[in-house]
């Protein structure tokens, strides 16, 4: 990519704050962008945006963003969106002002997770890359998302999930198969200095909640639902200042996490191994045809003590949001989906789990499909939950579609914003 391409990027955020405060007479304050991944006779790909004030789907102002865009990034100050495109493996490089594509950055293969820093770089897990002079495929790979390119490879064999720090100066990196944790410093990127530490003493670790002042992370040990002969999932604390690991507490399962206060949510499927065959993955307690069931378990950050624990759809849990009035959203895949939303004659169920934190409830909502992306609101009490390709809108008040749509007569009575297409990812644009 050329260098003048991405030069607009430098001005956004000067122009951004007149956009976002309202000089403009058209200016949204609550703008949200929305992947969609289909071409058809009807619908072009690209990024689609609504106004997160009524759910109304801004048409004609839809964003190129390469034949299949599906999972987006923002930088701190949302000024830059990043889509990965799936059909290219171009990362694509949106102004937010502007509202337009500014550039695009090739990546040696495909990503399922990437964050963008405030430094003008952004990292992405490429399990793929090639690696000359590595042991094996696999590095992170620093975008420039300003003058544009791959500023630097490092190489993490089977690299598949990148966290960052609530400041930015310290990524995780977690890799298929593995048991080790990369600890990639950002600010030494292209220095002299060592820009990467492993951290061995985990068991299949592929994520990680921080602190609220980035001193720990609480990292999520899959164990046996990532194929490891343990006898069940567990969290482990890493100090890092000293990168010392403390010692592992077992829950159910643990592939997404949520820090509130002193809880974490940490949610999985329980899975057998050599060590449990017979795992607590029982649906007991929810009237359901599905016979495997996931857990959301509740661990105290400050004893390391898991509380209680709740019965949640099953699959592979890796989306998770909580709305301004505490209902934890979680979202998997591959679950086991049951009935039909489109004629449900029965019991609908899909990849959603809904969790009130003030009581305890669970909500399974009748709706099917992979869950691929959350957005909470900080003035509505809505989620926006992309699942099975639609764009639903919850009403966190009662855990159910919007229906009442007195405010907005053109969102109809389903509680899904009509778009045509597969909607993948769903971001907010603006600070609202």
């Amino acid at each position: 990519m050329k260098k003048s391409a991405l030069l607009p990027v430098v001005l956004a955020v000067a122009s951004f704050s007149f956009v976002s405060c309202g000089s403009s007479p058209n200016a949204l304050t609550t703008r949200v962008l929305a992947s969609q991944s289909v071409l058809s006779a009807t619908a072009s790909p690209g990024l689609d945006l609504i106004n997160g004030e009524d759910d109304t789907l801004l048409r004609g102002s839809g964003i190129s963003a390469g034949g299949s865009p599906g999972l987006m990034a923002l930088t701190p100050d949302r000024t830059i969106v990043l889509a990965f495109d799936s059909s290219s493996n171009n990362v694509e490089v949106i102004n937010s002002s502007r509202q337009s594509q500014e550039g695009n950055i090739q990546l040696p293969g495909s990503t399922t997770s990437m964050v963008a820093l405030a430094t003008g770089n952004a990292y992405a897990a490429v399990p793929t890359a090639p690696m000359n002079n590595g042991p094996s495929p696999g590095a992170v790979e620093v975008m420039n998302i300003v003058s544009g390119g791959i500023a630097a490879t490092l190489s993490v064999p089977g690299a598949q999930t990148v966290v960052s720090s609530p400041d930015g100066t310290h990524l995780l990196a977690f890799s298929n198969d593995s048991n080790v944790v990369t600890v990639i410093y950002p600010l030494l990127v292209n220095l002299s200095s060592p820009v990467m530490a492993t951290v061995p003493g985990f068991d299949r670790p592929v994520n990680a909640v921080f602190s609220a002042d980035g001193s720990t992370a609480y990292v999520l040990n899959c164990g046996p639902e990532c194929g490891s002969g343990s006898a069940s999932a567990s969290v482990q604390t890493l100090d890092i200042a000293t990168l010392t690991v403390g010692t592992p507490v077992a829950v159910d399962g643990a592939t997404i996490g949520w820090l509130s206060g002193s809880t974490l949510y940490v949610a999985g499927t329980p899975t057998a191994s050599v060590s449990n065959p017979a795992p607590n993955n029982s649906c007991a307690g929810q009237t359901t045809a599905a016979t495997v069931c996931g857990r959301l378990d509740l661990v105290n950050v400050g004893s390391m003590i898991v509380t209680s624990s709740a019965v949640i759809t099953n699959g592979y849990h890796d989306r998770i949001d909580m709305s301004i009035n505490g209902q934890l959203f979680i979202g998997s895949y591959t679950c086991a989906n049951i009935g039909n939303v489109d004629n449900p004659q029965g019991e609908v169920r899909g990849c959603l789990s809904i969790y009130n934190t003030t009581n305890g409830a669970i909500v399974i909502p009748p709706d099917n499909g992979d869950v691929t992306g959350f957005q909470s609101f900080t003035t509505r009490d809505v989620e926006y939950v992309a699942e099975g390709g639609n764009l639903r809108v919850y009403d966190t008040l009662i855990d159910s579609l919007l229906l009442d749509n007195t405010n907005n007569p053109n969102l109809p009575e389903t509680g899904t914003i009509e778009i045509t297409g597969y909607i993948i990812d769903v971001k907010a644009i603006d600070f609202f």
